[in-house]
């Protein structure tokens, strides 16, 4: 009994670790997370909804059982993150050539309009391939015309204009009527379709959506552009080049789009352990709360998307971290960080970035957890952000000490810009995703082709937890380190500090 009171003081002073108090994480630990974010009682978890209620709710409890307090600025846990949400109604699309009206053998097109109608008649349609030259400007003078843009990238768009929504907002804003994106190979057309059907949102502060934006598919435009007399293959292929300037269908567009349209109010939520070093600077858990809600019309068998792997797999994570970093007192504040509307384009991530609970130059990391149920037991361990930082020596010791395997190469980071750590990086903060699932792209390819954004990633028995365990207990200690200030010094001129 001395001994382990002996112990136990010892630890409250930090002068031994708390690894020898913290059982590893366990597959069934985490299930049991997944098994209630993920069920069809939290309808998806969208924002806004009746299941952000119950998803926030359950987080609080959880965190609050770990021992966090609340974190947000106002004392509260809730960091609140206003949005506007858009769903299509009906859309009349009547594309005329020399002024006959064509008819297109497709149906693969669907549109959603910033307001609740937009009408116009006699839009030039224009085909821009990528949208942007290799500087990332706008090809050509897309002003009140209808645009279609390839959601694909190319080798010759800089790393800001991989994206898709990049581009598309960078033809929303050079003037474009509408932008009709064309579904490509990482994400077919029926992933676009569930995406616009799901009613995304936007952050009211950064609303930048254009008059019209929607979606075809390649079949559709190979039925207008040869209704219209062209040849679509030729057209892509043209498109391939660098120098490639746009090309006009030599059509005109009568548009008659009918939206939903709702103004909602959401929120991240912010647990903190506070440190016995004030001013010793903070270490940032992430991940998003949020998937895409009810997201099938009425009559089909499955509506919900449960976002099971995406991402009530990386909350269960954070909940299991906590629990363990709670039984220790370290120097930095360890703040926890459930984010919203990450779906919609990490709304909520940027939120906290632009009015942070903590000051940026005072974080000396942000760990971003998203996808985790992807890996099984044993696999390497991937940076998201490597060479992005100064952190990655580091971080690899840590992992090397629990006996995992790292992945050297930089193939992760092209995910860079599509996961809530991101919002950070670009606000000059030190900001990686570090674990098994972006390890074996071919596995991670598999989920997104599949499952990925529909009613399907739900709660299986095959759902794949080893590894999201293992990355667990890799965070506990990622988070032990980064909080002792003896253990991680900064350099003063470190990459990625937000100073």
């Amino acid at each position: 009994m001395h001994a382990l009171r002996f112990a136990l003081t010892l630890l409250a002073f930090g002068l031994i670790s708390a690894a020898a108090f913290a059982k590893p994480v366990t597959e069934a630990d985490l299930r049991k997370h997944v098994e209630i974010l993920a069920s069809d009682e939290f309808e998806g978890r969208g924002p806004g909804t009746e299941g952000e209620r119950k998803t926030l709710a359950y987080l609080e409890s959880q965190w609050a059982k770990a021992g966090l307090k609340p974190g947000a600025r106002d004392g509260s846990w809730y960091q609140p993150v206003e949005l506007v949400r858009r769903g299509p109604k009906q859309a009349n699309v009547q594309f005329f050539s020399k002024g006959d009206k064509l008819r297109i053998v497709s149906d693969d097109i669907l549109l959603v309009g910033k307001e609740a109608q937009f009408k116009s008649s006699g839009l030039p349609a224009l085909f821009v391939g990528h949208g942007v030259d290799a500087q990332g400007k706008v090809i050509a003078d897309v002003r009140s015309k209808l645009v279609f843009l390839l959601t694909d990238d190319a080798d010759y768009l800089p790393a800001e204009m991989k994206s898709a929504r990049n581009r598309r907002n960078a033809l929303d804003e050079a003037g474009a009527a509408a932008v009709v994106m064309v579904s490509g190979e990482q994400f077919d057309f029926p992933v676009y379709r569930r995406l616009i059907l799901s009613r995304p949102v936007s952050w009211v502060p950064k609303d930048r959506k254009g008059n019209v934006e929607g979606v075809v598919s390649p079949q559709y435009m190979v039925a207008l552009v040869t209704a219209a007399g062209g040849d679509w293959d030729k057209l892509r292929a043209a498109a391939r080049t660098p120098d490639y300037a746009g090309q006009s269908l030599g059509l005109s567009v009568n548009l008659d789009v009918e939206s939903d349209v709702e103004r909602i109010s959401s929120n991240n939520i912010i647990g903190k352990f506070a440190g016995r070093k004030p001013g010793s600077g903070a270490v940032v858990f992430m991940g998003h709360w949020d998937h895409f809600g009810i997201c099938r019309p009425e009559g089909d068998e499955d509506r919900i998307c449960n976002g099971a792997v995406d991402n009530a797999s990386g909350m269960a994570v954070l909940t299991e971290v906590a629990k363990r970093l709670g039984r220790a007192k370290f120097d930095r504040d360890i703040y926890f960080v459930g984010t919203t509307a990450e779906e919609a384009g990490l709304i909520g991530a940027r939120a906290f970035a632009a009015d942070p609970a903590v000051p940026l130059n005072q974080i000396k990391i942000v760990l971003n957890v998203d996808t985790v149920a992807i890996a099984p037991k044993g696999a390497k361990v991937a940076i998201i952000g490597r060479g992005k930082t100064d952190l990655d020596a580091e971080v690899e010791a840590v992992a090397r000490k629990l006996k995992r395997k790292i992945e050297p190469s930089t193939d992760a980071n092209s995910f860079l810009q599509r996961q809530d750590g991101w919002a950070l990086t670009e606000k000059n903060v030190p900001a990686l995703m570090v674990g098994g699932s972006f390890a074996d792209l071919g596995k991670l390819e598999a989920f997104l082709k599949t499952d990925y954004h529909g009613p399907n990633d739900e709660v299986v028995d095959t759902l794949q937890l080893g590894g999201a365990a293992e990355d667990a207990d890799l965070h506990v200690e990622l988070g032990r380190y980064f909080a002792d200030s003896r253990k991680y010094k900064p350099k003063k001129a470190e990459k990625g500090t937000g100073e």
